[in-house]
């Protein structure tokens, strides 16, 4: 293995087994780091809008509308978990789409519930490049293309949205043409010097679409829940520029960071302040919900094990 694997596997290795006392209290550090920001963030946000406003939203919500929501959100997971396998297909990686799924649920309930510890991620590497013998770099790249997928579609729909809100006051020409000059560069990159991972990179592309879509229409379910009638699209782009912002993993899940984000752009756009906590902490929930199935696979590890050989 090159330098670079061997740096990914060991420091995965480390978090799944951390074999020092450093290494341990390194965890517990970030896991209260986390904890801390997200506390943090929560606190200001809520010093301008009272809880007891972004509560009373709750319990008048339409809970059909809610229920709508948390299964787009689960459709699109579904499809996260089948745009990732087209990147695994590239690197000849053939897992059975049940067990890639499983293993996707799992990677969730590590990034919502383990804030502090290996991410869904890491373990996907860790388990694959353990199980398969695979250069632990491929799986890395294969994960990384995927995300950037997903980067990708939100900013296509960002674009979009910039034309309907009045408040951007900027030609349509130039964010398309940004994105559309970013988007060949792109392409142009990954094709010269990751040329394997291009194999399904169209295809893979138009499912981090449908993720996004997906995605998009639970936070429209949730404003309709609301009994809204107003304008959706700055609360969509709002949602996406937050999703952008969750990046950066400093908080638990993203929580406060979304809602920060909204906060701060109500100074922007015209959106309700109330609606524009509730709304990210709402699909916070949702998030969670789904993230929760795969402790199932923590609690029955033989059932996530069986699809290793398939």
């Amino acid at each position: 293995m090159t330098k670079i694997e061997d740096a990914i596997v060991n420091e995965v290795e480390e978090e799944v087994h951390p074999k020092t006392i450093k290494a341990k209290i390194w965890e517990i550090t970030k896991t209260v780091l986390k904890i801390a920001v997200t506390a943090v963030l929560l606190y200001i946000v809520y010093k301008k809008v009272p809880f007891a406003d972004v509560k009373y939203r709750l319990i008048h919500a339409n809970y059909w509308w809610m229920l709508a929501a948390l299964l787009s959100f689960f459709i699109s997971i579904v499809i996260s978990s089948w745009r990732l396998l087209s990147f695994f297909k590239s690197i000849n990686l053939n897992l059975s789409a049940k067990f890639n799924f499983r293993l996707y649920l799992l990677g969730l309930f590590y990034n919502f519930l383990l804030p502090g510890g290996i991410g869904g991620d890491g373990y996907k590497i860790y388990l694959l490049n353990k199980t398969y013998k695979l250069p632990a770099k491929k799986v890395f790249w294969a994960i990384m293309f995927d995300r950037l997928s997903g980067l990708w579609a939100i900013g296509f729909i960002i674009v979009g949205l910039i034309f309907l809100i009045p408040q951007i006051d900027i030609h349509l020409g130039i964010p398309l043409s940004i994105f559309i000059i970013g988007s060949l560069i792109y392409y142009l990159v990954a094709y010269k010097f990751f040329k394997e991972y291009t194999k399904h990179f169209f295809e893979a592309h138009l499912k981090a679409l449908l993720v996004q879509t997906f995605q998009v229409l639970s936070i429209v379910f949730i404003l309709i829940g609301q009994n809204f009638h107003s304008k959706f699209s700055p609360y969509l782009l709002s949602y996406l520029i937050s999703s952008l912002a969750t990046i950066i993993p400093i908080s638990v899940g993203g929580a406060g960071i979304r809602e920060t984000v909204f906060t701060q752009l109500t100074k922007v756009f015209p959106m309700d302040k109330t609606l524009a906590v509730f709304l990210p902490g709402s699909f916070y929930f949702i998030s969670l919900i789904v993230a929760l199935f795969g402790v199932y696979y923590v609690l029955r590890p033989s059932r996530l094990e069986k699809g290793l050989t398939n």
